[in-house]
């Protein structure tokens, strides 16, 4: 782990460190399932918009990591995962339209999204 993380102020819910290595492979494969479903689904033949969303929010998500940890921004880190969870929304309401079954395996990333706003809001406001 990073050694400038590990001097901040953390949120007393801050879960493990080895429970984001569970958790994100889980939520990565289940976007990447809601992500094709999209993509096979004939009302989004041959493209659709709801996947250019998903591509702006999974742009955002992977951003976060280099602006928090290897930059250490975490207010810059705080805009983006709000751009991340915004854009999120969005793809999880636009692949509504198309599938239900898809948006709903984004409902864990969008809870996890969540969490992860209310740690960085408090690594913001206390260190």
């Amino acid at each position: 782990m990073n050694k400038w993380y590990k001097t901040l102020k953390r949120a007393p819910w801050s879960p493990p460190s080895y429970i984001f290595g569970i958790v994100w492979p889980i939520l990565y494969s289940l976007m990447t399932i809601s992500f094709l479903m999209i993509q096979k689904n004939i009302k989004c033949y041959p493209y659709c918009h709801a996947l250019t969303l998903f591509v702006i929010q999974l742009t955002f998500n992977l951003l976060w990591t280099t602006l928090f940890f290897k930059l250490q921004m975490p207010k810059i880190a705080l805009l983006d995962l709000i751009a991340t969870l915004i854009f999120t929304l969005f793809t999880y309401y636009s692949f509504l339209q198309i599938d239900n079954l898809s948006a709903l395996l984004l409902l864990p990333y969008i809870i996890w999204l969540f969490l992860a706003l209310s740690l960085n809001i408090y690594i913001v406001i206390y260190n």
